[in-house]
């Protein structure tokens, strides 16, 4: 029981961090959903290839949470303030690499089989969202730190106000109020760059004034960048980034695979996403506070916790992820209504909803057992697992359910719940086995 408290004192606060990010997201298809079908289908094509990018380099950052989580079970602020300069400087360089892959697909846009109507309305979003990324990954490379010594609210804060502003700015710059113009898609990916900057800058500046962080920020401007300690972070950091760049592919490619069905099904597909992130934002903020406490007790060389921690997570996560699926069933009409108008898109984003259910077994296991690996810092065989299980399993099932056998974007969907479940299965194996190593 009193594992269960530890996770929920922590996981709670991300959770509802992560219920920001879902209102902000259900809030932008919203709005973009009522102001136009072709906006909505761009924004779920563009999304899908900036949310590999963040998710990709958010796992460059999450390397930084085992150290952090590992250091502050052992109270050394010295070693944690160092491990912070040398996150920033790895996660520096890897939001600038991806600047210029993203600059790269930019000339490309039009070879991605999207309907020719969609290209004028993607170019400017995909300019400014992309730019975004570079303070998305700022903001989440310091969430890492607080959430590593176990002080997730100011994060939670952040991210409430963040998104409050994010909401508003698209009310303003979306349909063109208190005399701004009209600028409709455009308009939500420069509040999305806005929010995104003033997050950054709100979140560094109380770090550095904070009387309780006095000490850690001591320790990080004394500290200096060592090669050391950015292969360490870098030898954590690439394989997640790896595994979620991977893993996040597989949505990526679904969107553009339902793209090739046509406008109308592509808005459904990003609909019925959208809805599917209550699900996993919820279950991520409780594997989060697995992979913290996993980590403190890691640097503790506490085994019996260390698997305690894990064990127990994942039926939480389960017991979430249950809850809130039959809350979305029984309010499913009301929920895709929120989005659009169109009797077409409506129809499909319903028949999705049972697979979307379906998958939601495996998301949690390889959630919760992704997390409690990354606690132990035992990352890279995660890289292999990933690979097999979306790229030579997901995405393979994903087109040949949905093309060869003719079942459309109910067969892509289907990709989702034989990938997942393999990852966490894969997961699981490869976390009993390493924790009975090091017994």
């Amino acid at each position: 029981m009193q594992k269960i408290k530890e996770i929920l004192k922590i996981g709670i606060p991300i959770m509802l961090g992560q219920a920001c990010v879902i209102i902000l997201s259900f809030a932008d298809n919203i709005m973009i959903g009522w102001y136009g079908v072709d906006d909505l289908a761009a924004s779920s094509f563009v999304n899908g290839i900036i949310n590999l990018f963040i998710f990709t380099e958010l796992g460059f950052a999450c390397g930084l949470t085992p150290v952090v989580g590992s250091l502050f079970g052992k109270n050394d602020s010295r070693g944690i303030g160092a491990a912070v300069k040398n996150g920033l400087a790895v996660n520096g360089a890897v939001g600038i690499t991806g600047l210029v892959i993203l600059a790269i697909i930019y000339a490309f846009l039009d070879r991605f089989g999207q309907e020719p109507e969609l290209l004028p309305i993607i170019r400017p979003y995909f300019i400014v969202v992309g730019i975004s990324t570079v303070f998305a990954l700022g903001f989440n490379t310091l969430k890492q730190f607080s959430d590593g010594i176990c002080r997730p609210v100011v994060a939670m804060c952040l991210l409430m106000g963040g998104n409050l502003l994010n909401i508003f700015g698209n009310w303003v710059l979306i349909y063109g109020k208190l005399g701004f113009p009209e600028l409709g898609l455009l308009g939500a990916g420069l509040s999305t760059l806005f929010s995104r900057i003033a997050m950054l800058v709100v979140f560094a500046a109380w770090l550095m004034s904070s009387k309780s962080l006095k000490g850690y920020y001591q320790a990080f401007r004394q500290a200096r960048i060592s090669r050391k300690g950015i292969r360490r972070l870098f030898s954590l950091g690439y394989p997640l980034a790896l595994q979620t760049g991977m893993e996040t592919s597989t949505f990526t490619m679904s969107a553009v695979m339902a793209g090739w069905l046509g406008a109308t099904t592509l808005a459904a597909h990003q609909v019925t996403l959208t809805i599917s992130q209550i699900c996993f934002m919820l279950m991520t903020g409780l594997a989060t506070a697995v992979s913290v406490l996993v980590s403190n007790a890691y640097g503790q060389n506490d085994l019996k916790s260390v698997r305690g921690y894990a064990s127990r997570g994942y039926f939480m996560i389960l017991a979430v992820s249950v809850f809130f699926c039959a809350v979305i069933w029984f309010l499913r009409g009301p929920i895709v209504g929120m989005f659009t108008d169109s009797a077409e898109v409506t129809a499909i984003a319903m028949s999705l909803l049972i697979v979307l259910f379906t998958y939601q077994f495996g998301d949690g296991l390889q959630l919760c057992f992704c997390n409690a690996l990354r606690g132990i810092q035992d990352v890279k065989p995660i890289m292999l697992m990933a690979f097999v299980s979306y790229y030579l399993i997901a995405i393979p099932s994903a087109y040949l359910l949905g093309f060869k056998a003719g079942l459309g974007i109910t067969g892509i969907w289907m990709g989702f719940p034989i990938g997942l479940t393999a990852a966490g299965i894969f997961y699981f194996i490869r976390f009993r086995r390493r924790t009975t190593e090091l017994q």
